[in-house]
């Protein structure tokens, strides 16, 4: 039986397109550049900040968005970043009884981006800066685990990482949802871990709703 859905943040809410475009103007690089080699690092399988030192050796990134924010270009997501399912999946996931949460790798400024954004739609909104565990640090959904009023074997985790998101939600006990987009779902779609670990594979957070209905359905 799931009982509560926490979502992942970048490319599960958020479409990433416009910031990491940003990113490659800080670092004075092309965007098709930058988005080519931030593929290319995450397909072979390596930390997507990499990308950073390949343009920039020594690159700090904690560093780096100070600088930015002094420069008055900080990170910065809002309303028209989000997927154009997002406000109506939350709504009938809300209407459906579930417990909502937001739970990913995010800033402190990030996660107050959010709460501006879904405090009145959500029940739970955490991030890593607050609970001191990135993904996918076990430790992370320790945290996901204990603010969530139920078991871990009632909670979605829904993401768009194999690596980050399903893998250790999976060994945390929980069921996943993969979502068919950006760069990371793109790449590792149709891999075996991919196909197996997730209770579910949807092109659209729309798709839910009906499908954990079916799903609770048939549990009991």
């Amino acid at each position: 039986m799931i009982r509560a859905v926490i979502f992942d943040v970048g490319e599960c809410l958020v479409d990433e397109t416009t910031e990491y475009g940003t990113w490659a103007d800080w670092l004075q690089v092309p965007r098709h550049t930058f988005h080519a080699m931030f593929g290319a690092v995450i397909a072979q399988g390596r930390d997507y900040r990499e990308t950073f030192q390949e343009f920039r050796p020594g690159f700090d990134l904690y560093a780096e968005r100070e600088r930015r924010a002094d420069a008055g270009k900080p990170e910065h997501f809002g309303e028209a970043d989000l997927y154009p399912d997002v406000r109506d999946a939350l709504a009938a996931l809300r209407s459906a009884g579930l417990w909502l949460g937001i739970a990913g790798n995010q800033t402190v400024r990030a996660g107050g981006i959010l709460r501006e954004l879904f405090t009145n739609d959500v029940d739970l909104i955490g991030t890593s800066d607050d609970w001191g565990a990135s993904k996918p640090d076990p430790e992370f959904f320790v945290r996901v685990a204990e603010v969530t009023p139920f078991a871990n074997d009632e909670i979605l985790y829904v993401g768009d990482r194999v690596d980050n998101d399903l893998r250790p939600a999976v060994a945390a006990g929980m069921h996943t949802a993969l979502v068919h987009r950006g760069p990371w779902a793109t790449i590792q779609w149709n891999t075996e871990e991919a196909e197996k670990l997730p209770t579910f594979r949807i092109e659209s957070l729309l798709e839910l709703a009906p499908q954990i209905a079916q799903f609770n359905e048939r549990e009991h």
